[in-house]
C-alpha cells in the first residue's frame, strides 16, 4: 500500500505515489477513485505539468468544440467548460455524468492516476509540454500568488525545491517521462507550448485533425484570434479574475503573465542553467524530447 508523506518544503502539500497533492483540495481516496472513472469514447483529456500552457489550451479546446463560444455568446468560464478531473468540489458541482459530449477535462495528474479506461485508446489525450526552465520561472511567480503554496524566499531556494519535486505535481522529469514513455498506452497527441507561440494556427489545425473535428477557415481564424495571448490576457474569465481570494491573491500577479519563450534567462544563473542542462541530459537521455529553450531557436 502506498504511503503518504509530508513535503518538508511546503507544509500544504503531501506526497503520494511520487506526486505532490494539495492537502486541502485532494484526498488520496478521491484520487484513487478516479481509476474507475466512467469514460465515454469521445472524452477529451488535456494533461499538463503546471504552468505549461494549461489555461491557454483550455481556451483553445473550448473554442474548437463549441460553436457558441466561437460566436462570442458564451459567458461560462473556461474552467467550467473544461473542468478539472482531480478536484472533488468541481467533480460534484459539475455533474460530469450529465454533461453533453464531447466532454473536455483538464488535469495535472501523472499517468498512473488517470482513469484506467483511457488505455482502451478511444478517449483522447492531449499533452502540452513546455521547456522546464520557463516552467520554473513561471511557477516561481505563480507561487507568490497561490495562497496554498509555501513561499520561497528567493529563486535559489525555489530552484532546489523544483528539482526535488517539492512542488505541486512533484518532479517535472517524473511527470513528462512517465507520460512520454507510456505514450503507446494511450491515444495521445504531444503539443509544444513554444509551437503554440510560434504558429498558433498550425497547432489549432493539428489539434482539430487529432480530434477529427472539421472547422472551416473562418472558424479556425476565430479560434486563433480569441485564443491569442493578447486577447486572453484582457479577458477576465480567462485571466481568472473571479477566482476566490482564499485560493489566489491576484494582487501578487496574474494568471496570464508574459507568454514568452526564454524568460528563464532573466532569473536563472549561468551555473543553474548549466547544472540543469546536465541533469536534463542524464534524465532524458536519448528520448526524442526536443524543447525550444529560446525564442531564437
Amino acid at each position: 500500500m502506498a504511503t503518504v508523506t509530508p513535503v518538508l518544503r511546503d507544509i500544504n502539500l503531501y506526497r503520494y505515489k511520487g506526486f505532490c497533492f494539495v492537502k486541502e483540495l485532494m484526498s488520496t481516496e478521491f484520487i484513487d477513485s478516479l481509476q474507475e472513472f466512467h469514460l465515454r469514447d469521445d472524452d477529451i483529456f488535456m494533461i499538463t505539468y503546471p504552468k505549461s500552457g494549461t489555461i491557454w489550451t483550455q481556451q483553445i479546446l473550448s473554442l474548437i468544440c463549441s460553436d457558441g463560444h466561437r460566436d462570442g455568446t458564451e459567458s461560462i468560464e473556461t474552467s467550467v467548460r473544461v473542468p478539472w478531473l482531480e478536484f472533488p468540489t468541481l467533480y460534484n458541482e459539475l455533474g460530469h455524468s450529465s454533461r453533453p459530449s464531447p466532454r473536455l477535462f483538464a488535469s495535472h495528474l501523472s499517468y498512473q492516476f488517470v482513469p484506467q479506461g483511457l488505455k482502451n485508446k478511444k478517449a483522447k489525450v492531449i499533452y502540452i509540454m513546455r521547456n522546464p526552465k520557463d516552467i520554473m520561472k513561471s511557477l516561481y511567480h505563480f507561487e507568490a500568488m497561490a495562497v496554498y503554496a509555501e513561499k520561497s524566499p528567493d529563486f535559489d531556494h525555489f530552484y532546489e525545491k523544483f528539482l526535488d519535486g517539492d512542488v505541486f505535481a512533484g518532479r517535472w522529469f517524473d511527470h513528462i517521462l512517465g507520460w512520454y514513455t507510456h505514450k503507446n498506452d494511450y491515444n495521445i497527441l504531444f503539443i509544444k507550448y513554444e509551437d503554440m507561440i510560434k504558429d498558433l494556427r498550425s497547432v489549432v489545425k493539428q489539434i482539430c485533425a487529432f480530434l477529427k473535428m472539421e472547422l472551416n477557415d473562418e472558424a479556425i481564424d476565430t479560434v486563433v484570434k480569441r485564443a491569442s495571448f493578447k486577447e486572453m490576457k484582457k479577458d477576465p474569465l480567462a485571466n481568472k479574475e473571479n477566482v476566490p481570494e482564499d485560493f489566489f491573491n491576484l494582487k501578487k500577479g496574474s494568471f496570464m503573465r508574459k507568454g514568452t519563450v526564454g524568460d528563464w534567462k532573466n532569473i536563472m544563473t549561468v551555473a543553474q542553467s548549466e547544472h540543469f542542462d546536465k541533469l536534463f541530459h542524464e534524465e532524458v537521455g536519448d528520448l526524442a524530447l526536443n524543447f525550444t529553450w529560446d525564442a531564437t531557436d
